[in-house]
């Protein structure tokens, strides 16, 4: 007989590592008795302490000295990444990334960069562009397979559509106003006079491999068809069409002409035939009123209840110098977040004990997977504004305040160890923007 059996080792203790038990033999765990899982329960507040406290002393000593080289911008711009909260655990994935470090593409008229699941592996279901036109310009006429979502972020365009009928849509657009294009709705955007010097916009799909350089132009399709069939087409001569095959072999994509005249003559051109569009592919976003709105700032919700054509919802988010948007989840689907103006720092909750926190200036994209929880702090000294945008038509979330206060309080006091008047001190109802 091997000794080792006739005199078996004790059987090991369980561990506790900060929010989950670390057995070293799950049989030998289920088999403990009632009074070892009671002490074992009760060091798990002691054992997350301790490694709080444990990471929070080494950041302060010697051992967060990086001797080496640095990139000392970019540690800069990210300090929550270079110095973590204590509270961070693990090798979350990456759900930060930026149209500034995107490559433009500059025509004459403007330029357009993007940032697609290529350089953002996460975002699998939603991929944005942001571009800017000077006045007149065009981005040509065109449509893709995708869904188009937009925003005007500065100055003035003018949009066309044609709809589902074979109606036309001609509309100008300004700072904070949205559009919306459904697959297959070819359009046009047209920079305008403006003090933007034209304008610029973000654009958001709902395809993560979405590429600008994939959709279909309408000079690239003429130009790749023969003259004979395009001239029969159309009804007209094959001479008639000669500038027509004189375009670049990709398309003219953005290219500069005169700013068109008022919208009404645009207007009015498009009224004959099958008559105007009833579809309001735009949305006023500057003169909507806010869905919710307290001293410490405020937000806009739009979906199709107030945007019928969108399959896209949205809410555009205003949070004052130290306070933050609280702590909640989206039930139901992915979060692609853009911020327009100010700093802030998100926590993305990613379950099984991960957890990380990165910081977002304006430019910078932010992405949720669906049902992970997170908040949205204002770390700088002006407002935070950022954009959520969702890949569905509702708009939906949950606030954790929420949650718990609709529980009974017994259940919540067993779990976190709070007091009763802890507990009555949390809000009732969701607050969307908590005050500093």
């Amino acid at each position: 007989m091997n000794p080792s059996e006739s005199n078996p080792a004790p059987e090991p203790s369980p561990t506790v590592s900060a929010g989950t038990f670390d057995i070293l033999n799950r049989r030998k765990f289920i088999g403990l008795g009632s009074s070892a899982l009671l002490m074992a329960a009760l060091t798990v507040p002691r054992a997350q302490a301790q490694n709080i406290e444990a990471v929070t002393a080494a950041q302060k000593g010697a051992s967060a000295n990086n001797p080496g080289p640095e990139n000392g911008p970019l540690r800069d711009i990210n300090p929550n990444s270079d110095l973590p909260p204590p509270t961070d655990h693990g090798e979350a994935p990456e759900f930060w990334n930026s149209f500034m470090t995107a490559k433009r593409r500059i025509q004459d008229g403007g330029w357009t960069r993007q940032v697609t699941v290529e350089s953002f592996p996460i975002s699998k279901d939603i991929a944005g562009v942001n571009m800017r036109l000077l006045p007149g310009a065009y981005r040509e006429l065109h449509w893709h397979a995708a869904a188009e979502w937009a925003i005007m972020l500065a100055g003035k365009a003018r949009i066309t559509a044609l709809d589902n009928d074979g109606k036309g849509y001609v509309k100008d657009v300004a700072k904070d106003d949205l559009w919306f294009f459904p697959p297959g709705i070819p359009h046009s955007i047209q920079g305008l006079e403006s003090d933007a010097n034209g304008c610029e916009f973000l654009l958001v799909f709902d395809d993560g491999a979405f590429s600008e350089g994939n959709t279909t132009l309408l000079t690239d399709w003429a130009r790749h068809t023969p003259p004979e069939v395009l001239a029969k087409n159309w009804g007209v001569s094959e001479a008639a069409l000669e500038n027509v095959y004189k375009v670049p072999a990709e398309g003219l994509f953005i290219f500069q002409r005169a700013v068109p005249g008022p919208l009404e003559d645009d207007q009015h051109a498009i009224s004959t035939g099958k008559g105007r569009s009833p579809v309001a592919f735009d949305f006023p976003l500057h003169s909507m009123a806010p869905t919710h709105e307290n001293k410490s700032g405020q937000v806009r919700i739009i979906d199709s209840k107030n945007f019928p054509v969108t399959t896209m919802a949205a809410a555009h988010v205003v949070v004052k110098p130290g306070a933050m948007r609280e702590l909640h989840w989206h039930q139901t689907a992915n979060e692609w977040q853009y911020y327009i103006q100010g700093k802030g720092r998100m926590t993305v909750f990613f379950t099984g004990g991960l957890a990380r926190t990165m910081d977002f200036a304006a430019g910078d994209i932010g992405y949720i997977p669906r049902a992970f929880g997170h908040y949205v702090e204002n770390t700088g000294d002006t407002d935070l504004i950022f954009l959520e945008v969702f890949k569905e038509p509702h708009y939906k979330d949950l606030a954790l305040s929420e949650w718990l206060t609709h529980l009974p309080p017994q259940i919540v006091i067993d779990h976190l160890g709070i007091s009763a008047e802890t507990l009555k001190a949390i809000p009732s109802t969701e607050v969307i923007v908590m005050p500093t």
